[in-house]
Parts: C-alpha cells; structure tokens; sequence
C-alpha cells in the first residue's frame, strides 16, 4: 500500500483504458508516467467492448467509403477533417496494435492465403471491424496490462480517484496551466498530491447518469466535469449514445449483446415473434444505433412490453458457438440458449458523444492538459457514433496526444510541489444515506426526463431537480471527508446538468436527441459548445 502523499512525474495519465494506456506505452521510452487507475487495471468500459474497431483493410473497401458512413452516421454534425484525420490514420494505428500482440481473428481467403477476418456492424457499408471473436475489448485491454507491466518508466497507481485538476486558478496564479492532479487513494482513504508536466484525461465515458446502462460502475463522468471545473469548454453532451440491446434479465445486468449479431444476420422480434425494424427503416436491423434503439423504445411503450427479442438462432449452431462465444457462454449461465431461442433485450445508455473540447492532438483549453476516448469531443462522432469507431478513436488520439507531448518535453519547465489537501474544516459523514438516495433520484430522473425520447417539459423538469441536487451535493462535499460514492455523485450531478443545457439548447432532433417540441432537422446544424 502507498502512503506517500505527494507524487511527482512527466505524465500523469488518469485512466486506464485504450487510450490512457496506449497513451502511456508511446510516451514510455522518453518520459516518466504514472497512470492512475479508479478501480482494478481491467475494470472499465474497454474490457467490455465486444464488437471490434474499424479500420480499412480490404483491398475493396476506402478510407473515403468510411469517411462518408461516419458522416452519415453522424448526422450532420461530425467534423469532416476530424473523421478523415481518424479514418486516414487506422490503418496504422491497428498496426501499433497488431505489434503489441492483440490476437485479432484470422481466416483464409481463397487461395488459402491467412488474413484478418472483418465483420460488418450497423452503418458500415463495407466489412472493415477487426475483432478478436466477441471480446475484441478484452483481448485489447489485457495486451496493453501487459505491456505497460513490462515498462519500467510506467508506474501503476490503482484504486485511486482523482478528485480535482490543480491549474493556476486553484493556485490564485494567473495563467492557464494544469500542474497536477489532486487524488483520492481508497485503500489509505487519504488525499494526494500528483504533479506533473503534462496530464491527459482518459477517463471515458458518463453513461453511468442514466438508470440503465451497459457501462461499468466506473463510467461517471470523472474527467469532464473534472475538466468543466478547471475550465474547459464541452460540447454535445446532448447525444447519449443507447445501445439498442443490452440484456434483459436479472441475473446478468449491464450485459451488451454486440451489433456484430445484427450484422451477421440476427432479428430483432416483437414479444409475438415478428420482426418491426423493416418497418422504421430500410436498413432494417443494420440501421445506426439511434434509429434501432429509437424503434425498440417505440415498440415497447407501444406494446407495453418489458422488452423485445434478438433472435439469432436461425443460423448454424456452429457458426453462433464460433462467432459469439462469450455471449453464447454467458446466456446460457442463465439458462438461455441463444442456438435455440431468442434473447431478451433492452436499450441502454452505452456512449457519451460529447466531451471536453479537444484538438487532433488531444489539447484542451488548459495549458498542458490533454483529454483523450470517450471523454473528449473532437468531432468525430457528430450527432451518433457508428459501431466500432469508439476504440478506434482512442488509439489514433493517444497517439497524436503522445507525438504532441515528445515535442515539448524538452522545454516543458520542472514541476513544483503542489500544496496538500486542507482537511482541517471536514468530519466523517454521518449520514451516507443521502448520498445513496441523491445517487438513485438523479439517476432515475435522467432516464425517465432526458433519455431516448425527450420534451422541453420533461428537461425543464430535469433541471429544476438538478439544481436543487447540486446545492445539497455541495453542501454536503464541503462539510464532509470524500469518499469513492460522493466523488462519482458530485461528478454526475456536473454531467447531468451539462446533458440537460445541451439537451435545451438544441431546438431540432437530430440523431441521438430526439424531442417530440422540435421533430424535425434545423438547417445549418452546429455543434453545443458550452464555455465556463
């Protein structure tokens, strides 16, 4: 157990999925870095990533071709530089992967030649995702540990929260600088000081404001509200990305069944067993995420069902074994035989598309802080992420952000001690309760007011509670000793708010937000940017 309270490096990286440690592994050989991990190395949203990442490997396919579905996907709002800037530099960035050791599956085409086996997922017009089976996120989140274990210059501070940037307004300096990190060690339960030349935001995704979600405990939205409070810009924190099947059962909550099913032929059925997406759209089951979640949320309200059903058992028993052999595995943990009977599914909330502002070099409004995955915008993803662009955004940004780092190493002046953590004015708490039930109601409110169908009646009514929320979270974080619950609640509270201004601002529905007041497209769409 450390019990140091005052930690120095290069590169604090906080986060410990692909993008912080990708970020990490390409610094390593010219500079200190420390990551910093909230719960175990494994635990966060890349794990769980089951499709794969979409890269042009197919003599067939383009870079252009894959350029214009993540436009298409995106609605409109995707920065068109950015994506070419993603797709172009895919390639090669699989490559970095390749060369780390990730296992991605293999086939022979046929002249017997081996190459890598490519699926096809909603909105590709092309097969173009390298995958790993089923656990494509596993096999690259287990390489990358291994890696970064084997690097001498990397060190791994897990079961840490961070808790605030240190920048010049903390320090009642002028200027823009982020010096370091302030952080929660949950096994000593004692505040921190981390100071550092750089640090980059890694620390993915919000989705965990929402009741339902396919997501890990860890998703909170640490680093944009984070960033928020330092003063960085955000934008697009309307588009919450649903996953259109995540799991309906009990026992085995948060459980993703991938789009890679419904591209390799599954249905999606009515309690009846008729199929309705042909009904919403042409693409039927391939159609993005948005429309299929949109439809599914249509039907079950319609119908006043719990659920519909993916239905994959139609295709050979061996090709289902094969192809999804974790989901084939942990169905049938529960009873469900997915070669014989159709799956129970739900939409849940999956992927935030908005984030802290960033260039293509991960760069924020502050000076030395970078924000790289899921916790950044950088245009890529406009108005709806299309499949298997997430990770891919992870590794080619990291690597950008690291390039960027390199070059100003070198001039980047030595880092000062941070002043320690005042716990003179706190107590213990004395009444968690309200953390519990503060958890639950925003949670609630936010599904059921600012999920995939929205009124400004339902987000004026959300951010009335939010408000309220915020003052009691506050009063309560400056009277009280942080602890993980309210760390991950005062953090939430920030994004829900930050979803909701969005979510009003935007006067149209356009791909992931969806208003009964304003159904149709506006002309000229921008992205919401929200400056402190």
């Amino acid at each position: 157990m450390n019990q140091k309270k005052n930690h120095s490096t290069d590169v604090a990286i906080i986060g410990s999925g692909a993008a912080g440690l990708t970020l990490a592994l390409t610094l390593a050989n010219h500079c200190n870095v420390t990551v910093i991990s909230k719960g175990p190395l494994t635990e966060g949203s890349t794990l769980y990533a089951q499709g794969g990442i979409a890269a042009v490997f197919d003599k067939d396919d383009s870079v252009e071709s894959h350029v214009e579905d993540t436009l298409d996907a995106g609605a409109g709002l995707c920065d068109r530089e950015a994506v070419h800037y993603t797709a172009s530099n895919a390639k090669r960035c699989m490559q970095w992967l390749i060369d780390q050791g990730v296992p991605f599956d293999m086939e022979h085409d046929k002249q017997g030649k081996e190459r890598y086996h490519l699926t096809r997922e909603g909105g590709h017009s092309h097969r173009r995702i390298l995958h790993a089976a089923d656990a494509t996120g596993k096999a690259v989140q287990t390489t990358l540990i291994d890696r970064v274990k084997e690097h001498s210059n990397i060190t791994l501070l897990e079961k840490y929260n961070a808790i605030d940037l240190v920048t010049d307004a903390k320090l009642n300096q002028s200027g823009q600088r982020c010096h370091g990190v302030y952080v929660w060690n949950r096994q000593a339960e004692q505040v921190e000081t981390l100071n550092a030349k750089f640090v980059a935001l890694a620390t993915g995704g919000a989705s965990k404001v929402y009741l339902y979600t396919s997501n890990p405990d860890v998703a909170s939205g640490d680093g944009i509200a984070m960033a928020w409070r330092a003063g960085c810009s955000v934008a697009n924190m309307e588009f919450n990305q649903f996953h259109p099947t995540s799991l309906y059962h009990p026992e085995l909550q948060n459980f993703l069944i991938t789009e890679a099913m419904r591209g390799e032929g599954a249905y999606l059925l009515r309690p009846d067993g008729s199929r309705f997406m042909p009904d919403f759209d042409k693409r039927a089951e391939l159609a993005p995420r948005d429309i299929v979640a949109r439809a599914i949320d249509f039907e079950m309200k319609r119908l006043g069902a719990n659920c519909v059903y993916l239905d994959i058992s139609h295709k050979d028993n061996d090709f289902i074994i094969e192809h999804f052999p974790t989901i084939y595995a942990k169905c049938l943990s529960v009873g469900l035989d997915i070669t014989k009977e159709p799956i129970p599914v739900v939409p849940a909330a999956h992927y935030t598309c908005g984030g802290v502002v960033t260039d293509f070099n991960g760069k924020t409004d502050l000076e030395n802080l970078y924000a790289i995955g899921e916790v950044a915008y950088t245009g890529l993803h406009g108005a709806n992420r299309m499949a298997s662009n997430s990770l891919l955004e992870c590794i080619v940004f990291a690597q950008a952000a690291a390039e960027d780092i390199i070059t100003k190493l070198a001039t980047s002046p030595e880092v000062s001690s941070l002043p320690e953590w005042d716990e003179s004015r706190v107590a213990n708490s004395d009444e968690e309760v309200v953390i519990t039930h503060n958890w639950h109601e925003l949670r609630l409110f936010m599904w059921d007011y600012v999920g995939i169908v929205r009124t400004t009646k339902r987000l004026e009514r959300a951010q009335r509670r939010i408000e309220l929320l915020q003052q009691e979270i506050e009063e309560y974080y400056t009277h009280f000793r942080v602890s993980n619950n309210l760390l991950e609640l005062r953090n939430l509270a920030q994004v829900a708010e930050l979803i909701i201004r969005c979510a009003l601002a935007r006067k149209e529905s356009r791909g992931l937000h969806y208003t009964l007041d304003y159904p149709q497209l506006a002309p000229n769409p921008k992205p919401t940017v929200l400056k402190p």
